[in-house]
């Protein structure tokens, strides 16, 4: 018999019936696996899109919303210039980071994008102060601001204001929502009558302390 003719077909294995249940099951596995899969996919693409919607339309907690004071924390011994620093402010729940410019700058941001809350990391060899830039969409902000300069993000980063002692020391006492100056979330939360606020000295909750005091 040549080897181009018909092959007459082998006689069935012993277990070849258990072997074919086996490959059903396999079979069956795997679709199973499949369909989890996808059901899982679904479900984790779903829970972006709503979470997305929430940070975009603020249901969710976002980064200096608190109307009172935050506690004072120091947050390094030491930040020195082309640096960064990743921190928890004002809670432990919030993810922050403090860079240090060349030119000295010192400034602190949400370290949580504005767009879908992804990680936003610090990248000092781009451009001439370097730039805060998320990777998950491309969001890259003004590291001077914290303003957005390209991407999806909706809105600049809210602001941790730092403050450094003669030592060397740097300290968080506060934050600033998104498109807030420092000096505004300062005032916001600690008061419009404290130095450097626009109720100080002219006519604000303390001068009229003062003034009740005087007369009695």
């Amino acid at each position: 018999m040549s080897v181009t003719d018909p092959q007459p077909p082998a006689p069935d294995a012993p277990g070849d019936a258990a072997q074919e249940a086996l490959r059903d099951r396999i079979a069956a596995d795997s679709l199973t696996t499949r369909r989890d899969y996808l059901r899982i996919v679904a479900t984790v693409s779903g829970g972006l899109a709503v979470g997305g919607v929430a940070v975009a339309s603020g249901i969710l907690h976002r980064h200096g919303d608190s109307e009172g004071a935050p506690e004072v924390k120091k947050i390094a011994d030491r930040i020195e210039r082309g640096e960064s620093l990743a921190f928890r402010y004002p809670g432990e729940e919030d993810r922050a980071i403090a860079v240090r410019m060349e030119d000295g700058t010192l400034a602190g941001y949400s370290a949580v994008c504005t767009h879908l809350a992804c990680a936003v990391l610090w990248r000092n060899d781009r451009g001439s102060e370097g730039e805060l830039y998320c990777p998950c969409h491309e969001g890259i902000f003004d590291a001077r601001t914290g303003e957005v300069t390209a991407g999806p993000p909706p809105r600049g980063l809210p602001k941790v204001i730092l403050v450094e002692q003669v030592d060397g020391s740097v300290w968080a006492i506060g934050t600033a929502r998104s498109g807030e100056s420092a000096l505004e979330g300062f005032c916001r939360q600690n008061g419009d009558d404290r130095p450097g606020c626009p109720g100080f000295g002219a006519g604000g909750p303390g001068r009229k302390a003062t003034e009740r005091s005087e007369r009695t």
